[in-house]
């Protein structure tokens, strides 16, 4: 036990995680898929030993919810190291948090990866993505090199992330807004489940939505992802606005993102768009059209290109 050091990025999510069917064990209620980003990176220390567990995010002490879902992490490692030492953990987060940028998924995926480091485990890249699950449902996917699968499952050791094979593409992230979302995806999830009319559709299509995402990537077929990935995104969003009293993730700025990526496909620029639970928008194209389409999206922020990038590692890895 002592110190380690982990890098993880955020993931995109072609096929949308929305919905816990355990809230203990965080399984969700139908798969997802998703890029991991090369950029925008969460990097985590653990350290073990002190007094008490002690948090620190962006160089500033963490007290109240977020610090209780880290230590209560710490807790399960803890528990599977046979340890009851307590640790500091310091985290910098590139991206910003909580502002539907999946900071919440690279910043787990690097604590379960630095945590079980420093901690003496030695496990597997898919027992940390169960365990990173954990923390945050969609931290499993930040585990895994560029395209990731999330098995559903139906307990704790069938639900995990793994790699499959997916054309080259690039993400074009533009910032609506990089402040906090007035409701997190955890509190938005649950409020959707407990009062949307059409919830109950929403594992079904999703699995279908998933079986079509996986044959298209296996076929390379960029085009079937892209309007696989826009209509599940659209879905989605429209799933929170059913809620009583509705989640309205995405702003009018949103919206005018969205329709000048769909002028883009009209003139002949190939790229379609997802948002998470927030304003920001993505958009995916061909690397050929990436610097194109951050062109056109930059008047409604600030634009930056990703492409698939590496799952979580500790640093200076071998």
């Amino acid at each position: 036990m002592g110190t380690a050091t982990a890098i993880a990025h955020p993931n995109i999510a072609l096929i949308k995680y929305w919905g816990k069917r355990d809230e203990t064990l965080m399984l969700p209620a139908a798969g997802s898929l998703s890029m991991t980003l090369d950029s925008v990176a969460t990097r985590t220390t653990v350290s073990v030993g002190g007094d008490s567990d002690v948090f620190q995010l962006n160089g500033e002490l963490s007290t109240g919810r977020a610090a209780d879902k880290v230590f209560k992490f710490l807790d399960l490692v803890r528990q599977l190291a046979g340890s009851d030492d307590r640790a500091t953990v310091l985290s910098h987060n590139d991206a910003p948090t909580a502002a539907g940028l999946a900071s919440s998924a690279s910043g787990f995926a690097a604590l379960a990866t630095a945590a079980a480091a420093a901690y003496g485990l030695n496990l597997s890249t898919a027992e940390l993505s169960r365990l990173a699950r954990r923390g945050s449902g969609s931290a499993a996917r930040s585990l895994i090199d560029r395209f990731a699968v999330w098995h559903a499952g139906d307990d704790d050791q069938t639900s995990f992330a793994e790699e499959i094979d997916a054309p080259d593409m690039r993400m074009i992230i533009c910032e609506i807004n990089a402040g906090p979302k007035a409701v997190s995806s955890r509190d938005g999830m649950r409020h959707t489940r407990d009062t949307s009319p059409f919830y109950p559709a929403w594992a079904p299509a999703t699995e279908k939505a998933l079986a079509e995402m996986l044959a298209a990537c296996a076929a390379q077929d960029f085009t079937k992802i892209g309007e696989l990935t826009e209509a599940h995104a659209m879905q989605m969003h429209a799933l929170a606005l059913s809620a009583v009293p509705p989640l309205r993730y995405l702003a009018p700025t949103s919206f005018a993102a969205f329709d000048r990526i769909a002028e883009l496909r009209a003139t002949g620029i190939e790229t379609y768009g997802t948002a998470d639970a927030g304003p920001n928008v993505v958009a995916i194209a061909r690397p050929k059209d990436a610097a194109a389409v951050a062109a056109a999206l930059s008047e409604f922020g600030a634009t930056h290109i990703a492409a698939p990038g590496p799952g979580a590692y500790l640093e200076g890895a071998a």
